[in-house]
């Protein structure tokens, strides 16, 4: 008999068996997908606000959260002055709450920020701007759940504001906030003349390190990072990607028990029918290749089952209306790529005992196994 119909042979037999081993690691790749996939999600949206026409981020060295961070008007100017500098757009954070929305995204903004221009706008113009006092302006997801009165106003926090504009964005979690001119965040939210962060756009990308090192030095209290450094070196950030990964490999390693405990139990359970392929033949390396063969088999049924669970969560996670649109999951063909390999290597390191144990079977005493 041929190796590899025996090992179909095999799994068909102990069709159950298989299947929730096979289950097992479809469980592990769909959680580390959809972790992994959200994750990503949200930390590149986040870059796209910073990044959006600008090349360097200034904030506030030294603080946990850029909610915290406060760059103060005089620093503001500075850049705003400095001969390397084509454009500074102050920003501000803050988060409010409002009836059914127990946590909205609030941004303070000046009226020449670039977002303002490229957005498709519902309701309003960006000339409208920071030009009515006492006005708000909502991404297009932030309306449909803030529900506007009739009359165009909405509640958010301790106040109620007359919405100024609707627009969409294809950032999800700016299309999900509500924004302010920056003068008017900074006082609804008791920081005057303070920005979260500063994105700049320089004259010359090159001179990008030049003006790092000269304006780190004339303000100390203040970082300044590249966009693409500012991800990977921003502590929540970290974290974010560093926790995603720990569920999801512990979800593998409930996976790779699955299958240690399924092939354990098939190698026990036919141990005459392995003594009898040793007396015919078969070597203890075929032996173990049957036990992994298996195992593979496993790994790649619930990899294809487990990637189809997955992609259809991350398809209808941006489509529930309870998210607000700040979950628009992302993946990378390299993330798919490792979940993959994690799979396998989770399967045939599940198999290395029953494997082993399989190869140290003696025929004789096999065969009065009972």
């Amino acid at each position: 008999m041929r190796f590899l119909p025996l090992v179909f042979i095999n799994l068909r037999r102990h069709w159950l068996r298989a299947g929730f081993g096979a289950a097992g690691i479809g469980i592990g790749v769909a959680a580390m997908m959809t972790i992994v996939g959200i994750v990503h999600g949200a930390i590149g949206m986040f870059e796209h606000i910073l990044s959006l026409d600008s090349q360097q981020v200034v904030f506030e060295r030294n603080v946990s959260d850029l909610f915290f961070s406060s760059v103060p008007a005089a620093d503001i100017a500075a850049l705003a002055a400095d001969p390397a500098v084509a454009a500074v757009h102050p920003l501000l954070f803050g988060l409010v709450t409002a009836p059914g929305a127990p946590v909205v995204t609030c941004f303070g903004l000046a009226a020449d920020d670039p977002r303002l221009a490229r957005a498709e706008w519902i309701e309003g113009t960006p000339g409208e701007f920071a030009r009515r006092p006492g006005a708000v302006y909502l991404g297009e997801r932030a309306r449909d759940f803030l529900h506007p009165a009739p009359d165009g106003s909405v509640a958010i926090g301790t106040r109620t504001f007359r919405v100024g504009g609707v627009f969409r964005l294809k950032n999800g979690f700016e299309d999900g906030g509500v924004f302010l001119p920056l003068a008017e965040a900074q006082e609804y939210f008791s920081r005057p003349g303070v920005a979260s962060l500063v994105a700049v756009r320089l004259q010359d990308y090159a001179t990008g390190s030049d003006f790092r090192r000269r304006f780190e030095a004339a303000h100390p209290r203040l970082a300044v990072l590249e966009n693409n450094e500012f991800s990977r070196s921003y502590n929540s950030f970290r974290i974010l990607r560093a926790t995603s990964w720990a569920i999801g490999a512990c979800a593998f390693v409930l996976g790779g028990l699955g299958v240690a405990n399924t092939m354990l139990l098939s190698v026990f359970g036919r141990i005459r029918e392995l003594a009898i392929l040793r007396v015919n033949g078969f070597s203890a390396p075929q032996v173990a290749g049957l036990i992994f063969g298996e195992a593979l088999l496993m790994a790649l049924a619930g990899l294809v089952a487990g990637g189809a669970a997955g992609a259809a969560v991350l398809a209808l996670l941006p489509r529930v209306p309870q998210l607000q649109g700040y979950v628009q999951p992302e993946l990378h063909p390299a993330t798919l790529a490792t979940v993959a390999a994690l799979a396998v290597l989770t399967a045939l390191g599940g198999a290395l005992y029953p494997a082993w144990y399989a190869t140290r079977i003696e025929a004789a005493e096999a065969l009065r196994y009972e």
